[in-house]
């Protein structure tokens, strides 16, 4: 009787394991369907991702027709075009021949910059430099004109103040500055400019509708500095002019940072819209403000629009919002918030930082699209910092990657169809019979630091202008054109050069 009972009790507890077995069978293969099925639906979105930010030569060629179109548009009437094509009235840069000592200031954000730079002429270019950074304190920044432009010639002064014997001004000149102001202005000659509107935290009533030179000046004369304003430049322009100062085939300048923009030397007589008289040198230098550009080529997402449409300009600066590096984090971080929403890329609980927006910048997505080592350990450690994710996957570090590089390139194609376009404009493209050496000048540390944004532009540009016409064209990294640019505009609008003193 025992013995019965005890089979019976071990064929009970054996057919129990055999069902327990086929149970944690059953659940390991659902559990492997499952995330099989959800594998394969993040798959899905990246191909859906990648068709949508297809890029196709022929597309960038439309889109590079169609900048071409607006910039001639822009330059026949005041909005004529979404292109602000801006008179920059700089028209004559560096020759490389500057001598003396000239200052800039950069004013752009909380911070503001001055420089000083002793230029050698031909042979020795710039012999010494110097700068200093100074932050704005919040209460100037909300205070009134006199204020903020008093607490600058103040600054400006003590650098003066401290300029060393190897920094030689000629006897019975002024010392010249040019004035680097990264604010929407309304330009009327080289050394006037009223202020449209504040942005980047700013807001100060008064300064609105003023001239800015005007403000600085009589804020320095205030101060007992003996300083004039020769050129009110912003950053493309300088960029322009600082290329220009050591290649003198440099005819187009390109921002490709947090921003966007773009400028070129265009002839005078190629401008309608220009009713004064034509400048001696025949040319014009012309701030294109291409970041509003906007075309129907323009690949744009649904990640894209809602980014565009919870921004502070919805409608506005679309172009710049497909390829600066403000944006392309953002753009990934809405890629990965649907993922993980649709696809648990991240696990069955949405990291709650992948709601925060811009929580992921530039250069988060250029570590993580740069990681080389086997186990994509650099985007693990990314995921972790930003997003407070932990334990990833192989193949999900490598889905990330693949959002990054997609959108990443998506920028640099779109990039260099506008610089293209610009070409097209001067004359440089695969129609063209009489090519000329032209050099693009670029600054900005999307094009500096990421490489693979960097390679697939001048790949796409290439590819664009064809075997040719791309032989002529170069494209070169161009630094600090809202510092020594702007000394070196300074240089080359000399009050005592336009006098036939140098």
């Amino acid at each position: 009787m025992e013995k019965t009972m005890v089979k019976a009790t071990v064929a009970v507890v054996a057919t129990t394991a055999v069902v327990v077995s086929g149970v944690i069978l059953y659940q390991k293969l659902n559990r492997k369907k499952e995330g099989d099925a959800k594998l394969a639906r993040a798959e899905e979105m990246v191909e859906e991702l990648e068709r949508t930010c297809a890029s196709p030569l022929e597309r960038l060629r439309q889109l590079a027709d169609a900048m071409e179109v607006e910039m001639h548009a822009g330059l026949a009437s005041e909005g004529g075009s979404r292109l602000k094509m801006l008179l920059s009235y700089v028209d004559s840069l560096p020759t490389g021949d500057e001598e003396g000592l000239f200052y800039a200031l950069d004013l752009g954000g909380t911070n503001f910059r001055v420089l000083r730079v002793q230029l050698g002429g031909k042979e020795k270019h710039i012999l010494k430099q110097e700068s200093k950074e100074v932050s704005i304190p919040p209460h100037i920044m909300t205070g009134s004109s006199g204020e903020l432009f008093g607490f600058i010639a103040s600054e400006l002064a003590k650098f003066v103040a401290a300029e060393g014997e190897e920094f030689q001004v000629f006897d019975g000149r002024q010392r010249e500055l040019g004035f680097t102001f990264s604010f929407p202005v309304r330009q009327s000659s080289i050394t006037s400019g009223t202020l449209i509107k504040w942005t980047k935290g700013f807001s100060i009533e008064d300064a609105v509708g003023a001239d800015v030179v005007a403000e600085l000046t009589a804020a320095m004369d205030k101060q007992g500095l003996d300083m004039h304003v020769t050129a009110l430049i912003n950053d493309t322009v300088g960029t322009l002019a600082g290329g220009r100062y050591y290649d003198q085939d440099v005819t187009v300048a390109v921002i490709l940072g947090t921003g966007t923009n773009a400028a070129y030397v265009e002839k005078a007589n190629n401008i309608p819209k220009w009713h004064g008289l034509l400048p001696k040198s025949g040319e014009m230098v012309i701030n294109m403000e291409w970041g509003n550009f906007k075309s129907s080529n323009l690949p744009i997402t649904e990640f894209d629009r809602a980014l565009d449409e919870e921004s502070l300009n919805p409608g506005e600066q679309i172009y710049e919002k497909l390829i600066s590096g403000m944006y392309l984090g953002d753009i990934v971080r809405r890629v990965l918030l649907k993922m993980a929403e649709e696809a648990e890329l991240f696990g069955d609980t949405i990291p709650s930082k992948l709601r925060v927006p811009f929580i992921l910048r530039s250069h988060d997505i250029s570590s993580m699209h740069h990681d080389i080592s086997p186990d994509l350990k650099v985007v693990a450690t990314k995921l972790k910092e930003n997003l407070g994710v932990i334990n990833t996957s192989f193949e999900t570090r490598k889905t990330v990657v693949q959002v990054c590089d997609i959108i990443t390139r998506r920028a640099a194609q779109l990039a260099a169809a506008g610089i293209a376009g610009v070409l097209k404009k001067l004359g440089t493209d695969p129609s063209s019979v009489n090519h000329q050496r032209r050099v693009v000048a670029i600054d900005g540390g999307l094009f500096e630091h990421n490489k693979v944004f960097k390679n697939c532009l001048e790949r796409t540009l290439s590819q664009l202008l064809g075997e040719e016409a791309s032989r002529f064209v170069e494209v070169t990294l161009a630094n600090d054109g809202s510092g020594v640019g702007a000394a070196l505009i300074a240089a080359s609008h000399s009050q005592y050069s336009r006098r036939g003193e140098l």
